[in-house]
């Protein structure tokens, strides 16, 4: 499995995950069902830096329907959305 780091996503209504990107890598970007396949398959797994700790993206099933989602970090904030626009 390889990691893939995350520097910008993609959002949608109600600030909904729809890509992860990261300019330069062959990979980016990789839309929200594709990502959450490669997550749930174990081909790859995709993170975040927060503090300069690494923080890993995992799906979720809010309703039914699955989504990309960070563990918490204490800081209150979802890290998908905080990333900038790709």
């Amino acid at each position: 499995m390889s990691e893939r780091r995350v520097r910008k996503t993609g959002k949608g209504d109600r600030k909904v995950i729809t890509k992860l990107c990261n300019e330069g890598e062959w990979w980016s970007p990789v839309l929200k069902d594709e990502a959450i396949n490669d997550i749930e398959r174990g081909r790859h797994a995709y993170y975040v830096m927060v503090d300069g700790g690494k923080v890993d993206i995992h799906v979720v099933n809010i309703d039914g329907k699955k989504h990309l989602r960070t563990d918490r970090d204490g800081k209150g904030k979802n890290n998908l959305e905080e990333l900038p626009d790709c």
